[in-house]
């Protein structure tokens, strides 16, 4: 049996670039992805240093029940009517908002009220009756 001479293999002089321009695609893709969810910020008005006053808190309470009417101080109320009343409590210096929101009322309802409060610009603002759900 005869053997043929097959020719010595020659070094290969170049680098395999694939992998490494695979790895910086990855990483710039990711570098895009990321750099707007870090820049992405959220202004939220954090509440400063307490104001010590002596004075008592007058509450006002604003409920809304289950078919969404709209409760003041426990007298039904037109949603035409809550501007006013915000307005009001607005000027008393010590008033404050307690809302209380029946649990099965619709959010959609809630929503279009908290935005009239909102707009009103209360500040003084609680929640009535947000305890967790028991099991």
């Amino acid at each position: 049996m005869a053997y043929t001479a097959r020719p010595e293999p020659v070094p290969f002089s170049a680098i395999n670039v694939t992998p490494f321009i695979d790895v910086m695609l990855v990483l710039l893709i990711v570098m895009i992805l990321s750099i707007p969810v870090m820049t992405h910020k959220v202004p939220i008005d954090l509440p400063g240093k307490p104001k010590l006053t002596s004075e008592i808190e007058r509450p006002y309470r604003l409920a809304i029940d289950r078919g969404g009417t709209l409760f003041w101080e426990g007298r039904a109320i037109a949603d035409a009517e809550l501007p006013g009343l915000l307005a009001k409590m607005q000027a008393d210096a010590t008033g404050v908002l307690h809302m209380q929101t029946d649990p099965d009322a619709r959010y959609e309802r809630f929503d279009g009220v908290l935005a009239v409060v909102k707009r009103a610009g209360v500040e003084r603002l609680g929640f009535v009756g947000n305890q967790p759900l028991q099991d």
